[in-house]
């Protein structure tokens, strides 16, 4: 009889066996894969994940396995992970708002806005569903929208900085200065030093012509981060425009002493030397542009001739 059997295939396991195995298997790949993955082994967390959901396509190593994707940079294969993951739990509500991040990595708005009404329809409450919705919402242009989300979701939790900030964004789009000011002003009560308020507190300052107080504003920004880019070029776009090119000049001069990679800052004070008379030295300031950030030297070399054309008689 044990001849006959292994013969005839009797040492194949049973289904039985076979499910036992698999089951240990898929433990074994998942937590490997967990370990792999805070040990930042990420190619091998992923292998890890793959193998596991070929085992067993469960909800929790699904998502795990679309995050690491995320983390990779493979983002169309978290989109697929998370498309598989939402078919065979389309209840997830944690699924849903993954699956509108990725949508709004993929700039495809409509399906973002798909996933955060379902999760919406599933949870009332949920303040971040709000948030993307809103976000999906000024992807698609649609403005009014996106404040009725984002209203709802400051509803749902009114210390949400976040929302706030992109409420005021929205509204300074639409020029809704005081109401966009006072979000700002909120976001700066939660967090004094929030970069991003500050700098929208900056512009909508400069706006409405409140030159002092938009410096201060910038001025803060480059206190909590002096390698603030946005900050440099936003103060120095105001001193252009109040003719103070020396200023101008030497903010961006500090600005390369701090970034002295940045090609965008020699762009700029090339521009300004352009402005104020400085031949060489733009010349100078553009070619550093170029040798930084080749791929730019068409768009730098449309602005150098664009100023060279509207210089003032006696520049050239």
């Amino acid at each position: 009889m044990g001849l006959l059997s292994s013969l005839f295939g009797g040492n194949k396991p049973s289904e039985e066996q076979q499910a036992k195995q698999d089951k240990k298997n898929f433990e074994i790949l998942k937590y490997d894969g967990i370990r792999a993955r805070n040990m930042h082994q990420l190619p091998y967390a992923i292998k890890c994940f793959e193998q596991a959901v070929a085992l067993n396509d469960e909800p929790e190593t699904l998502q795990l396995l679309a995050s690491a994707y995320v983390e990779a940079g493979r983002i169309d294969d978290a989109r697929i992970t998370l498309d598989r993951l939402i078919d065979k739990t389309p209840d997830n509500i944690k699924g849903l708002l993954s699956l509108a991040n990725i949508c709004y990595m993929q700039e495809d708005y409509e399906s973002m806005n798909d996933a955060c009404q379902k999760a919406i329809h599933l949870d009332e409450t949920n303040a971040l569903a709000y948030y993307l919705a809103a976000k999906a919402a000024r992807g698609m242009k649609n403005d009014l929208q996106a404040i009725v989300m984002l209203t709802k979701a400051i509803a749902q939790n009114e210390e949400y900085g976040a929302a706030y900030l992109l409420r005021a964004e929205v509204l300074w789009d639409m020029r809704q200065a005081k109401d966009a000011m006072d979000d700002v002003e909120k976001v700066l009560s939660l967090t004094p030093e929030d970069e991003d308020a500050l700098l929208l507190k900056g512009k909508i300052q400069a706006a409405l012509g409140e030159v002092n107080e938009a410096y201060a504003s910038f001025d803060q920004v480059l206190e909590v981060n002096p390698f603030n880019e946005k900050a440099y070029l936003l103060k120095g776009e105001m001193l252009t425009e109040q003719k103070e090119f020396d200023k101008a000049v030497e903010l961006y001069t500090e600005a390369i002493e701090l970034m002295p990679q940045n090609a965008v800052l020699y762009q700029e004070r090339g521009r300004i030397r352009l402005l104020k008379g400085d031949k060489d030295g733009s010349v100078d300031d553009m070619k550093k542009a170029i040798e930084l950030n080749p791929e730019n030297e068409k768009q730098i070399t449309g602005n150098y001739d664009n100023f060279k054309q509207n210089s003032a008689p006696g520049i050239y």
